[in-house]
């Protein structure tokens, strides 16, 4: 079985692109949220392995999201994506690294992923 995904982002046709992309290189997208307090609980009940997060959302920032989601027990790995480049605030915020969204498939996640 793949890694485990949860895919946060306030666009629902980018989840769904994502989702596709994902399962397509055998990652199981295991659920989505579109705003940080969804995440935060999704990330708690599904425990998934990995969070790929917005950094923009419509009810917080997602590279606070992060911070919070390492803090818990068995914290899960953060992508944070984005249109913009927060390469920096993701090394700041403990997140694994940052994927700009234009570039997203599940080569360049496991790619992140087994660089870290």
């Amino acid at each position: 079985m793949g890694r485990t995904v949860l895919i946060v982002d306030d666009q629902s046709e980018f989840r769904l692109l994502a989702r596709e992309l994902l399962e397509a290189d055998g990652f199981v997208v295991v659920g989505e949220a579109g705003d940080v307090q969804g995440a935060l609980g999704a990330a708690r009940d599904l425990r998934p392995d990995v969070v790929l997060l917005d950094v923009r959302l419509p009810d917080g920032s997602g590279v606070d999201a992060a911070r919070t989601m390492q803090t818990g027990p068995a914290p899960p790995v953060v992508v944070l994506t984005s249109t913009a480049d927060y390469t920096d605030e993701a090394r700041q915020c403990g997140a694994t690294g940052f994927i700009p969204k234009g570039l997203l498939s599940g080569p360049v996640l496991r790619a992140v992923l087994e660089a870290a």
